[in-house]
């Protein structure tokens, strides 16, 4: 069994009575598609094998327990007094707060959790925390939601308390994910269909930047609402109702004297990035994994210039890779201002690019980063011990 698992159940042992039941809840890389899930637009995220394990049980009372082996923190609350609180408590309490909502009467529980998703490097934490929680809730309560209702749930949680107004993508990848593939999904209509990562001789490497963020401090959310405003301004002149109705930056052009540089640098990404994606989604089912790669080139100059959620470490971590050339694409992935850049290595020279990277960057910025090479994986699931 994984060592992280069995840490967990340790931990649960050791601090409650009762046998539980095992869950992984894993993060997810976005291939392609960044920022663009709340813009009604697609993208390409794939489960990974890093996330978070949870070990939770019935507790024949009204109270629910967390123990964070993470955080090393305890955290007690009745289930009659779910309410905002702060940090990782919020993304729990507020999975708790939209089973309430759905008018689900949960009972208490005790739950531990721990994992090896590296906090704000753009893997998604949150939804892992969010999407194990739900499920395992989910399975125990015998409540029937379907994986796309609880990706769902789990995207109004972290609406809710955290406030952090993302899209569907991480989520639904959470959820959704399998193993060997990547998910083409619509965001505005949730279709979707999974494509075979064919990467023979190529492995997906993640650099941590080791720059922290945090979503809630609110710069994810002023860019979604740079977003909103140009669309409001773009719909009449354009007869549109989203950005995926407009074919062109020369198109876009005719509303930009009616925005801010602002206002119009984020739609002109937005617009461009959903046409990269569609252009993927071709180039992988060709199997043309060089001409993926520049489109992620791409993403990452829109991401730095235009959408400006990239900052100076990510910039030089992008530069990096192209002096490479067994790296065949990089660029920031999450939602930016630290975390991780994402890239596709020639698998003969991933040891020298992540060594001779972790040096420069160190020389550079007086930062240790750190690289993890990453498989994809199933979604959220029980696991059996």
């Amino acid at each position: 069994m994984n060592s992280i698992a069995t840490l967990v159940l340790k931990h649960f042992g050791e601090k409650f009575s009762g046998s539980p039941k095992l869950y992984f809840s894993p993060g997810r890389i976005n291939l392609i598609g960044e920022h663009i899930d709340y813009n009604d637009g697609f993208v390409m995220p794939a489960a990974i094998d890093k996330g978070i394990y949870f070990a939770i049980a019935e507790n024949q009372t009204d109270t629910i327990n967390f123990y964070s082996i993470d955080f090393n923190e305890h955290f007690a609350i009745s289930t009659q007094d779910i309410q905002i609180n702060n940090g990782w408590r919020n993304y729990v309490l507020s999975v708790v707060n939209e089973f309430t909502l759905l008018g689900i009467s949960l009972r208490g529980f005790n739950c531990v959790f721990g994992g090896d998703i590296p906090q704000g490097a753009g893997m998604s934490s949150s939804a892992a925390l969010e999407g194990g929680l739900a499920f395992a809730l989910n399975e125990m309560f015998t409540v029937g939601l379907s994986r796309v209702d609880l990706a769902l749930l789990c995207q109004r949680a972290e609406h809710n308390f955290p406030n952090v107004k993302c899209g569907i993508m991480d989520q639904f990848a959470n959820m959704m994910g399998k193993s060997d593939h990547v998910i083409l999904l619509d965001c505005k209509t949730l279709e979707h269909s999974y494509f075979p990562l064919v990467k023979e001789g190529y492995k997906i490497v993640l650099i941590n930047s080791k720059v922290h963020h945090s979503l809630a401090a609110g710069e994810y959310n002023i860019r979604r609402q740079r977003c909103e405003q140009g669309l409001a301004i773009l719909a009449p002149l354009l007869s549109i109702q989203s950005f995926r109705d407009i074919s062109s930056s020369e198109e876009l052009a005719i509303g930009k004297s009616s925005m801010t540089i602002e206002q119009y640098n984020c739609c002109k990404y937005v617009v461009e990035e959903i046409g990269r994606t569609k252009k993927a989604a071709k180039l992988l089912q060709s199997n043309d994994m060089k001409g993926f790669g520049k489109l992620m080139f791409a993403t990452h100059e829109g991401l730095s210039q235009l959408y400006e959620v990239s900052c100076s470490e990510l910039d030089f971590l992008v530069d990096q890779a192209k002096l490479f050339p067994a790296v065949i694409g990089s660029r920031l992935m999450g939602g930016g201002f630290g975390g991780c850049t994402i890239n596709i290595v020639e698998e003969a020279g991933v040891e020298n690019f992540i060594q001779q990277t972790i040096l420069a960057y160190q020389q550079q910025f007086a930062i240790q980063s750190e690289a993890y090479v990453v498989a994809t994986s199933d979604g959220t699931a029980r696991v059996p011990f």
